[in-house]
C-alpha cells in the first residue's frame, strides 16, 4: 500500500499572484507607473459605463440589480387601436416650426380643464377609455370603470398590475406623451380653452404607464427623457404627430434628439388624430 502523503496547506496562488504583481509594480519607474494606473482606471470606467448600459442607463435598477431587456419592443393597445398612419415621421418633423421663444404667460394645468373629459362622448371619461385601451385582462364594473387589469408599460417593457383603490390606483398613471406645458411653451399658451381641453384628452396624446417612468418623465421633452430604447420609436412619432396634428412647434434641441431616434427607424409612421381641429 502506498503510504498517504502528508497534508500540506497550498499557498493561496490568488494571493501570492497579487503579492507578486505588487512587487513587479513596485519596480517600475514612477512615470511608468502613473501611466499604468490611469489605465488601469481607465479600464474600471469603462467597464462601469457598460455594467450601468446593461441597465439602461438606470442607476436605481442596476443597483438594484433588476435588468430589463434592452431594446424590447412592446405591443402597445395604442398601436393596435386602428389609429391611421401616414406617411414618414422624419419628414413630418422636418416641416414643424422650430422656436426657442418661452410663452408669453404661466402655465396652469387648469387652463386644459379638469381631468378627464369625455371628448368622444361615448359615456366614459378619458382615463377609464384609455385604461380600457391598454390594459390586458380587464375587469371593469359596468361600461366606463376599469377595476383592474395588467399593462406592459411600453416605457420601461416592466409588467404592472392594477388595481383600483385609493393607494393602487396611481400605480398606473396617464402620461400626456406631449406634456402639457411643454404644449403650452410650444404654442398653446395661444388657443382657445377648448382646443386646450381636446390635447389634454386627445387618445393620441395619452398614454398608460407606470408611477416611476411617469415621474422621471414629468414634462420633460425628448431632449431631457425617453422611454426604453424598444418604445423610442413609436414614442418619438406620437410625439412628432401631436404637435403636427396641434400645430405646435419645437425647440432647436428637441428637434435634434427626435431626429436622432427617428434615424435609426426610417420607415416609421407618422399617426393622424380625430380630434385636433
Amino acid at each position: 500500500m502506498t503510504p498517504r502523503r502528508p497534508n500540506r496547506r497550498l499557498p493561496n496562488p490568488t494571493d501570492r499572484q497579487i503579492r507578486n504583481a505588487v512587487r513587479v509594480f513596485g519596480s517600475f519607474p514612477a512615470k511608468l507607473r502613473a501611466v499604468l494606473a490611469v489605465g488601469l482606471l481607465l479600464t474600471l470606467l469603462g467597464a462601469g459605463l457598460l455594467w450601468l448600459q446593461s441597465y439602461n442607463w438606470d442607476i436605481e435598477d442596476a443597483l438594484n440589480g433588476t435588468r430589463h431587456s434592452r431594446g424590447q419592443s412592446v405591443s402597445t393597445g395604442f398601436a393596435g387601436s386602428g389609429v391611421q398612419t401616414y406617411g414618414k415621421a422624419s419628414e413630418v418633423l422636418n416641416g414643424l416650426e422650430v422656436s426657442n421663444s418661452a410663452a408669453q404667460s404661466t402655465y396652469k394645468r387648469n387652463l386644459y380643464g379638469d381631468p378627464w373629459a369625455d371628448i368622444d362622448s361615448n359615456g366614459c371619461d378619458q382615463r377609464n377609455d384609455v385604461l380600457t385601451r391598454d390594459l390586458q385582462d380587464l375587469e371593469k364594473n359596468g361600461e366606463c370603470r376599469v377595476m383592474a387589469g395588467t399593462i406592459i408599460d411600453p416605457y420601461t417593457a416592466e409588467t404592472i398590475h392594477f388595481e383600483r383603490g385609493p393607494k393602487t390606483s396611481e400605480s398606473v398613471p396617464i402620461d400626456h406623451v406631449v406634456a402639457l406645458s411643454n404644449a403650452w411653451n410650444s404654442g398653446a399658451w395661444q388657443w382657445s380653452y377648448e382646443k386646450r381641453v381636446l390635447l389634454a384628452n386627445d387618445p393620441l396624446n395619452l398614454q398608460a404607464t407606470g408611477q416611476r417612468p411617469n415621474t422621471e418623465k414629468s414634462d420633460k421633452s425628448a431632449d431631457a427623457w425617453l422611454p426604453q430604447p424598444g418604445y423610442r420609436c413609436e414614442y418619438v412619432a406620437r410625439q412628432v404627430s401631436v404637435k403636427a396634428s396641434y400645430g405646435l412647434s419645437v425647440t432647436s434641441a428637441e428637434k435634434r434628439a427626435m431626429a436622432r431616434v427617428l434615424s435609426t427607424c426610417p420607415e416609421q409612421p407618422a399617426y393622424r388624430s380625430e380630434f385636433s381641429r
